[in-house]
């Protein structure tokens, strides 16, 4: 397989093509690294790469394939955020699945305590639309890696924004999964699991490779279902459908709680961010094309956001130094504290909203990618932490750039276990967009 082919394919292509055999994991995965190899050294995605270590997994997955062994993401590369990314639940899961790591990704380095930037091997991770931006953080390795297609997939955590913003400013789909839904070192809670991918079906296959979730109804851009072609993911014991932490299910379809198309109400700024203007403008018509094509059903009598209590000082005290993420198996409970409040007020006024609507629309941040100088005094994650907060699981999906040429994400919210809900609407943003992602400036190369 030449790199080019390979970085152009779905992850779930690449799998069924290993499945029949028409190509090997060792094959896929030298090519995976060659594309590294040529790429990376500009744009700084990786903090290692495990040439060795790639391949002799490929070839173990080449010889479970020979023996008849059904894996549904065989040979499929992926990037692992962070040099301990592998230890994680879903990387496990991936793996399991048939997937090959060939790197830890970058996040961001020492010096700042803003974490929407990354730190690769040979300097600052590079926004491939604007080298002269940041490409978000803190998985900022695992967005670019997607995004010039050195991998068609990588896995990300998410605690205040961390898959959803590099998503956003680097032109990919970004998915955070609900809290509490998997396993993470975070004592406060605040994390989640999430993956970065440039296809829907790709984000269906890390979903029903991780969660166990039946995502059957989403095809592979070809109309084929290659996932289930090369067999079944299991995630553990219990339901195929995602519960939340309360205990309740999302829809399982594309469908909304009635039935017919999901409710999605707008909001520019969820009442108190104060998003620049055509960042919002750009995000908002997105949401406009995908009410006009039929996916969505936006506004309508009584649709009216929720008017949210600013998050910050709840997040800033669950994130200080005593209550950081821990490698401990028995990591401190986070502390109560008066600034709760807030907290409690917000997730009665999501509560409310979502026994009416289905989503939750805005922008995936309030701003640009800042420079690589820094954020200043805004808050990138103004628009996502809130949600990491009340656990509602989120996405980023493309919708457009600015006039400078920068990236622009809109920002999907849906109910507690809904992740179904959340890639059909991504499916069919893809199929609204002619059925393939955006080609960055890194894959349109020769």
């Amino acid at each position: 397989m030449d790199q080019d082919t390979y970085r152009r394919l779905p992850g779930t292509a690449i799998a069924a093509a290993v499945a029949r055999r028409e190509v090997s994991a060792t094959e896929v995965v030298t090519a995976a690294l060659g594309a590294v190899a040529q790429l990376d050294p500009e744009f700084r995605a990786f903090l290692d790469v495990r040439s060795e270590e790639a391949l002799a997994r490929a070839r173990e997955v080449d010889r479970r394939i020979a023996a008849g062994e059904r894996l549904p993401l065989a040979g499929v590369p992926i990037g692992v955020k962070g040099r301990g990314g592998l230890r994680t639940a879903a990387a496990r899961r991936l793996v399991a699945a048939g997937c090959v790591p060939i790197g830890a990704t970058s996040v961001p380095g020492p010096g700042t305590v803003w974490q929407t930037w990354g730190q690769g091997r040979a300097g600052r991770t590079l926004n491939p639309w604007r080298p002269d931006r940041s490409p978000g953080g803190s998985s900022a390795g695992s967005a670019v890696a997607v995004a010039t297609g050195m991998v068609p997939l990588a896995t990300g955590s998410d605690g205040a924004g961390s898959v959803r913003i590099p998503a956003a400013w680097c032109g990919v789909t970004g998915l955070k999964l609900t809290n509490g839904l998997l396993p993470t070192a975070d004592a406060t809670g605040l994390a989640a699991p999430g993956v970065l991918t440039r296809w829907a079906s790709d984000t269906a296959a890390y979903l029903r490779c991780v969660t166990g979730v039946d995502v059957s109804r989403t095809a592979g851009p070809d109309g084929s279902r290659p996932a289930d072609s090369a067999g079944s993911c299991t995630a553990g014991p219990g339901s195929s459908r995602i519960a939340g932490p309360d205990g309740g299910h999302g829809p399982g379809t594309g469908q909304g709680s009635d039935g017919q198309r999901p409710a999605a109400v707008w909001s520019d700024d969820l009442g108190f961010a104060g998003p620049d203007p055509e960042v919002a403008d750009v995000a908002r018509a997105a949401a406009e094309r995908l009410a006009r094509a039929g996916v969505i059903r936006l506004g309508g009598p009584g649709a009216e956001p929720p008017r949210l209590l600013d998050p910050a000082p709840v997040w800033l005290a669950l994130r200080s130094p005593a209550t950081a993420p821990s490698p401990s198996p028995s990591p401190p409970s986070p502390p109560a504290t008066r600034l709760d409040g807030p907290r409690a007020v917000n997730d009665r006024r999501l509560a409310d909203f979502f026994r009416d609507a289905d989503l939750l629309l805005t922008p995936a941040t309030p701003n640009r990618p800042h420079g690589h100088e820094g954020p200043g005094d805004r808050y990138s994650t103004a628009l996502t932490w809130a949600f990491n907060l009340s656990g509602h699981p989120a996405a980023s999906i493309p919708a457009g750039h600015t006039a400078d040429g920068c990236p622009v994400g809109l920002h999907l919210v849906a109910r507690h276990g809904a992740e179904t809900l959340l890639l059909e609407v991504i499916r069919a943003a893809e199929e609204c967009a002619g059925g393939h992602p955006a080609a960055g400036p890194a894959l349109r190369r020769p």
